[in-house]
């Protein structure tokens, strides 16, 4: 890699977006939140009406999205549904749709855009698959249960009326189909630093994930 990478990896709702925005605010970096691909694809099939078990669609559909396309979609609301996340989920087991996408996130992060010293990426597979090499990664988690309040919250937040019990069972199925995947599963990189902020507030989160950050990075 030509300019240090951070990997931020962690299930759903686990903070780890949030994290890494304000890493990469800290350090003047990059940032790529590749879920937003996976989110690209399933709002695009969706949208189609496509079938998000179709493998084949949905690899086409990830082959055929551009820079420009996921720019646009970065900035759709309709990206940060619950119905676009699951969506997310179940593409992302498709193995030629991660395969699509592979260079795409690798490019980003060996040439950080506007010249960036530096580049944050976070996801589900970033420390084990796309970038293993980074010099600093993370493995940001929750209680499946801390997870859920924090996505009932986000829903009542946008105005919805979510039953807590199915917001629990949704995250619960999609760690599952994240850690059980045969493509890339969720699993921590061998030398990730663990950070579980159940407990947590998101400034003490911060903090931790800055002076681990500053610690492995080269000087």
């Amino acid at each position: 890699m030509t300019r240090p990478v951070i990997a931020i990896d962690g299930p759903a709702a686990s903070g780890k977006g949030t994290l890494a925005r304000k890493v990469a605010q800290a350090l003047g970096f990059a940032l790529l939140d590749t879920g937003a691909l996976y989110r690209g694809v399933a709002l695009t099939m969706i949208r189609a009406g496509a079938d998000l078990g179709d493998g084949d669609a949905a690899t086409a559909t990830a082959r055929a999205l551009t820079a420009a396309d996921i720019d646009r979609l970065t900035h759709d609301p309709a990206l940060r549904l619950d119905e676009t996340a699951v969506g997310a989920s179940r593409v992302s087991a498709v193995p030629g749709v991660r395969q699509a996408l592979l260079d795409f996130q690798r490019t980003f992060a060996a040439n950080p855009p506007g010249g960036a010293p530096g580049a944050v990426l976070d996801g589900r597979d970033i420390g084990t698959v796309i970038c293993p090499d980074a010099p600093v990664k993370l493995f940001v988690t929750a209680s499946v249960e801390v997870r859920a309040r924090r996505r009932f919250a986000e829903l009542q937040g946008r105005g919805e009326n979510p039953d807590f019990t199915d917001v629990l069972a949704d995250m619960a199925a999609r760690d599952d189909r994240d850690t059980k995947r045969a493509v890339a599963p969720l699993v921590p990189a061998a030398d990730a630093v663990l950070v579980d902020n159940s407990d947590m507030t998101p400034d003490q989160v911060f903090q931790t994930a800055l002076e681990i950050v500053r610690a492995r990075l080269p000087a």
